[in-house]
């Protein structure tokens, strides 16, 4: 079976993959459609750039990534691209991927192999935050979750498309789950598609937060003792990925809204 898609030019047609895989590999190929409908559904996208990267399981030097082109609420789980760590397509494709986003999510799935899937967003509060010198600030709840060293941070080297940069952003993320990309955005992993969109969920939270709060009255920050507190409750069951019940909530959120992910 396959579908079309239709452009200003011509119609691309995309053939169903599902025959052509493993199930596993087809069940992490609907997760991460479905993460990318949802992160448009929720407002996160930067038009058709920025990425969500998926390790195909069972195949090591491989992952799948977004169809460079298409907007995320288009993205279907046989639209997506697979690519190994030299940036090549490994099974055939219409679409080309995003240079900078093979960069940035190569580095991570070459280095984390727990990692299942990292999410990159360009939000407003995310940019902001991203741009202000103290980063995240300890003035909410959810913020909480990324005080102290759950919260890695990169400096901005330009726009991500040399290699060499990989070292060092793996170096600074190191085995955390949680990065700010300084003057640039945020980048979340997960051991599951569910995890990485939950965190991602409160991370994109705790930026809106901030730069709402910034434009009011001086700020209460709670001690270093209570945020250290609050951080050690969030994390005290990380051997249990997070999203384990949000995820199944949200994909049914994503099938009333926007079905035909899993096409």
């Amino acid at each position: 079976m396959a579908y079309a898609l239709e452009t200003n030019d011509n119609s691309i047609e995309i053939p169903s993959v599902r025959g052509r895989v493993s199930a596993e590999e087809w069940r992490a190929r609907v997760d991460l459609a479905a993460c990318y409908r949802l992160v448009a559904l929720h407002g996160w996208t930067d038009s058709i750039y920025t990425h969500i990267s998926a390790r195909v399981p069972g195949e090591d030097g491989h992952f799948l990534i977004n169809p460079y082109g298409l907007m995320f609420e288009e993205v279907t789980a046989s639209s997506l691209v697979k690519i190994d760590f030299d940036g090549q397509i490994v099974m055939d494709s219409p679409f080309e991927v995003n240079e900078a986003g093979f960069t940035i999510h190569s580095a991570i799935h070459m280095a984390r192999h727990e990692v299942a899937c990292v999410i990159h967003t360009h939000t407003v509060a995310g940019m902001a935050v991203a741009a202000q010198k103290d980063g995240i600030l300890p003035i909410s709840q959810n913020s909480m979750m990324f005080f102290g060293n759950h919260c890695a941070y990169h400096d901005y080297e330009g726009i991500a498309l040399d290699l060499d940069e990989r070292d060092r952003l793996v170096g600074d993320l190191g085995e955390r789950y949680v990065m700010v990309l300084r003057n640039h955005g945020l980048l979340v992993c997960g051991r599951t598609t569910g995890e990485a969109f939950e965190i991602m969920h409160n991370l994109e939270k705790t930026c809106a937060a901030q730069i709402a709060a910034q434009a009011g009255g001086e700020l209460n920050l709670p001690s270093d003792e209570v945020c250290q507190h609050t951080a050690d409750q969030f994390w005290r069951n990380s051997n249990e990925p997070f999203g384990k019940r949000a995820w199944p909530a949200m994909m049914r959120v994503l099938d009333r809204n926007n079905p035909g992910y899993d096409a």
